[in-house]
C-alpha cells in the first residue's frame, strides 16, 4: 500500500496543497517551522483518525478558519482508492470514500500508517497513559471496527466517574446515594472494558515477539527485551507477578515467571471471564471508589510493562537504550500490521512508515541501522531540517519545504 497523492484545504499551515507521492523513500527537508510535519501528520490522520502530536482536532483547523479536509488516494496493489475527512471544529467529522459520504467508521482502515517521532521517547519514559493510547492505536489499526469499543468505554467511564463523585457527595450530605443506576453503570463498564482488555492483550501476544526481534537489531544485542500486558485486574484480584527480574534470566526460573505471565495474558483474552472478574471488583472496591470519586479498576488503570534485561526499562534504560525500545515499538507495529491477514487488502495492506524528524536524535549507529531496516519498505516518509541527517542508504524522492510552499528537488 501507498499513498500517491494527497491533498489539504485549510489543515494546519497549508490552505491548500496537492502533492503527489510515490512508492520508496520520500524525504520532507527544510528548517524546522516550516510545514514538514503537517504533511506526513495529514497521512497519519486517515489512519486513526486522531492526530499524534495533539489531542484535540481543533488543532488541525487552520488559524482563521472553521474546518479542514485531508483527502488522499492509496494504491493497494492495482486498486486506487479515495479517501476524505472533513474536520470541522467543534463538530463531528464527515468522510467520503471513493467520492461517497459515508460514515466515518467506514473509512479507517483505508489509509494503514505506522508513525516514529520523537514524541516516543514518552513510550519509554513516560506515563502509562501514552502506553495504553500505543495499544488502542494498533488495536483500531488492525480492527477498525474497534474504534467504537474505544470510545463507548471513555464515554461509560465518564458517566460511572459522575455517578461515583455524586454518591460520595450525596453521603457526606447525609443523603442517600442512587445505587440501582451504578450497577448498571458497572455493567456496561464491565461488557466494554472486557472487550477492549482482550484486545489489547492479543495485540500484546501478537507484538511480543517483533518488539525483541526489533531491539535485538537495532541496538545490535545489547540486552532481551520483552513487553507484558499489565491489567489493574490482576493487581486488584492480587494475580501473583513474577519478579521482573526474572523475566531476563534465562534459565528455568525465567522460563516459569514467563510461562505464568503468558498464562496471566491468556486468561486476559477471554472476554467473559474478564467481565465477571470486573465486575466482581467493582463490588469489593464500591466503597473506596465512592469515598474517592474514581474508578479503581478498568482498562483505563491498566499498562505496558517493558522490560530490558533483568529490569523495568522506565528509570532504568539509558537515553539510548530508551530511544532504541521506542523504536523497537514501532517497527514491531509495523511488523504486526504487515503480517495482519484479516486486512481487506491482503498483501496489499502493508502500512506507510512514517519517520518524523527523528534522525536528528539518533546516534550514528542507529541511524544506520534504522535505515537498514526500513529501506526496502513499500513507501517511507520521512521529515529532517537538514538532508545530512537522512542517511545515504535512504536514497529517493526529496522535497523542499519552506515557507508553505512543497517544491520536489
Amino acid at each position: 500500500m501507498y499513498v500517491s497523492d494527497l491533498a489539504l484545504d485549510d489543515f494546519r499551515s497549508y490552505d491548500e496543497l496537492v502533492l503527489a507521492l510515490e512508492p520508496g523513500v520520500t524525504a520532507f527537508i527544510g528548517p524546522n517551522g516550516q510545514g514538514k510535519t503537517n504533511l506526513v501528520e495529514a497521512i497519519a490522520y486517515l489512519s486513526t483518525f486522531s492526530s499524534h502530536r495533539v489531542a484535540a482536532d481543533a488543532a488541525l483547523v487552520r488559524q482563521g478558519t472553521t474546518g479542514a479536509v485531508v483527502r488522499a488516494k492509496v494504491v493497494h496493489g492495482e486498486r486506487p482508492s479515495v479517501v476524505e475527512l472533513e474536520i470541522v471544529a467543534g463538530k463531528a467529522n464527515r468522510a467520503r470514500l471513493n467520492r461517497t459520504a459515508v460514515r466515518t467508521r467506514e473509512a479507517l482502515g483505508v489509509v494503514r500508517t505506522v508513525v516514529f517521532a520523537p514524541e516516543d521517547l514518552e513510550l519509554v519514559k513516560g506515563d502509562p497513559g501514552s502506553r495504553r493510547r500505543f495499544l488502542d492505536d494498533l488495536v483500531v489499526l488492525l480492527t477498525p471496527r474497534l474504534a467504537a469499543l474505544r470510545s463507548e468505554y471513555d464515554k461509560v467511564l465518564r458517566q460511572r466517574v459522575a455517578l461515583l463523585k455524586s454518591a460520595g457527595a450525596a453521603r457526606r450530605r447525609g443523603g442517600r446515594e442512587d445505587s440501582g443506576t451504578l450497577e448498571v453503570w458497572d455493567a456496561q463498564l464491565a461488557d466494554v472494558g472486557a472487550q477492549l482488555v482482550a484486545a489489547r492483550a492479543e495485540v500484546v501476544r501478537l507484538l511480543r515477539p517483533h518488539v525483541a526481534a526489533a531491539y535485538e537489531q537495532v541496538s545490535s544485542g545489547q540486552g532481551p527485551a520483552r513487553i507484558d500486558y499489565r491489567a489493574s485486574i490482576d493487581v486488584v484480584d492480587e494475580v501473583p507477578d513474577p519478579d521482573t527480574a526474572l523475566l531476563g534470566d534465562p534459565g528455568e526460573a525465567g522460563d516459569s515467571a514467563r510461562a505464568t505471565v503468558d498464562e496471566r495474558e491468556k486468561a486476559l483474552r477471554d472476554t467473559t471471564a474478564v467481565r465477571d472478574r470486573l465486575l466482581a471488583a467493582m463490588g469489593r472496591l464500591r466503597e473506596k471508589e465512592i469515598e474517592r470519586g474514581v474508578a479503581l479498576v478498568g482498562p483505563h488503570r491498566d499498562d505496558l510493562a517493558l522490560t530490558l534485561g533483568t529490569l523495568p526499562a522506565r528509570g532504568f534504560a539509558s537515553h539510548g537504550e530508551s530511544w532504541s525500545y521506542a523504536l523497537a515499538l514501532r517497527l514491531g507495529s509495523y511488523q504486526v500490521l504487515r503480517e495482519d491477514d484479516t486486512s481487506p487488502w491482503g498483501p496489499d495492506g502493508e502500512p506507510v512508515l512514517i519517520l518524523d524528524d527523528v534522525f536528528a536524535e539518533l546516534d550514528s549507529r542507529r541511524r544506520a541501522r534504522l535505515a537498514e531496516l526500513v529501506a526496502a519498505s513499500q513507501q517511507v516518509l520521512i521529515t529532517a531540517a537538514v538532508a545530512e541527517d537522512v542517511p545515504d542508504g535512504l536514497a529517493g524522492a526529496r522535497f523542499d519545504v519552506r515557507d508553505g510552499a512543497v517544491t520536489r528537488v
